[in-house]
């Protein structure tokens, strides 16, 4: 039990850190601050049910895809290691990484698209990229790796859907809650989210090594 519990509070710290819905509500905020309050939860809980289909898919099928493509653990592992240790390094620095990036030309069109009902940016850019990207399919995937444990399953699924929810409460109250705490404090949260994203991808990167160096000795 004890190990399932370590799994699951890594699990969810690693999610949390590469999600980052801290840094994200503002971002959320900036999207649909022409929007009603009501329209603001709806776009808010169809994004976070999307980027929630989106990671459990490639859990559940992350199996099959490495058996598909021939890729081996290590490689995945060294590989999302790499991502996310960039990720994290550009937090720690206070920039905002090309994988959560969202420029403010893009941010104006994908508004101007909603407005004319082109796009829904409750699918893009809220769920793909910014809530399901590469960071957070790649973290989610290298934490169940190949394991064929049911359990291992569960808690990742599970520590996303529990995530899915802090965000959505984030989005919905994050005026209020920026308006309270500050930007200052948004800011410091980020940076600490970084650093613990980097210390996990350093990890995954050690596993991936010493993985590789056990399969082709």
């Amino acid at each position: 039990m004890q190990q399932y519990i370590l799994f699951g509070t890594t699990v969810f710290m690693g999610l949390f850190a590469i999600m980052n819905p801290i840094a994200n509500t503002p971002i959320f905020i900036g999207l649909t601050q022409s929007n009603t309050s009501v329209e603001r939860k709806n776009i808010a809980f169809k994004s976070l049910l999307y980027a929630f289909i989106i990671v459990t898919v490639f859990c559940i099928a992350g199996h099959f895809i490495f058996k598909i493509f021939g890729i081996t653990l290590p490689a995945f592992k060294i590989t999302g290691g790499i991502l996310l240790f960039m990720v994290g390094y550009n937090m720690i620095q206070g920039k905002e990484s090309q994988v959560h990036q969202v420029s403010d030309a893009a941010k104006q069109k994908i508004k101007a698209l909603h407005e004319n009902n082109e796009i829904n940016i409750a699918i893009s850019p809220l769920a793909i990229p910014i809530l399901a990207g590469p960071g957070t399919i790649a973290t989610a995937m290298n934490f169940i790796g190949v394991s064929t444990q049911p359990t291992h399953y569960i808690i990742v699924i599970a520590s996303f859907a529990l995530l899915c929810i802090i965000t959505y409460l984030l989005f919905v109250y994050g005026e209020k809650l920026i308006h309270t705490l500050g930007h200052g404090f948004v800011t410091i949260i980020s940076r600490i989210m970084g650093l613990i994203l980097a210390v996990i991808a350093t990890q995954m990167i050690i596993g991936g090594i010493h993985g590789a160096m056990q399969l082709y000795k």
